[in-house]
């Protein structure tokens, strides 16, 4: 599987960025699939995660503000980032596992994208 992120951008605080993922291959409706983050200076983190089944996990600090979403006809995965911070600024890299759960562990993911970058001014 191959991963294309797009979308990245720079927003002022409170504005609205969503970001697509688009991923080769016929057994993308198969593959968990995740966003994580990686700000300036700080380790990769973990997003958000839809499953195959589009159960849905967030991380604490964008729920309520981040939604993860998937089309499997278009082997999309998206991150619709409403109510942006400053603190959500970064590069954002989508990643697709082959478990039938999803994970919040970076290592549970097998294909990543190039990633997009993010920026969120106050």
């Amino acid at each position: 599987v191959q991963l294309q992120a797009s979308g990245g951008g720079l927003v002022q605080a409170g504005g609205s960025l969503r970001l697509s993922c688009v991923a080769s291959g016929r057994s993308f409706r198969n593959y968990a699939m995740g966003w994580f983050r990686q700000a300036p200076g700080k380790e990769r983190e973990f997003v958000a995660t839809i499953n195959w089944s589009g159960t849905t996990y967030y991380t604490d600090s964008v729920k309520g503000r981040f939604t993860i979403s998937r089309d499997n006809a278009k082997n999309t995965v998206y991150l619709q980032m409403n109510s942006l911070k400053p603190e959500d600024t970064a590069v954002y890299y989508c990643a697709a596992s082959p478990r039938t759960y999803g994970s919040s562990w970076s290592a549970d993911y097998d294909h990543w994208g190039q990633g997009t970058l993010v920026t969120v001014s106050s």
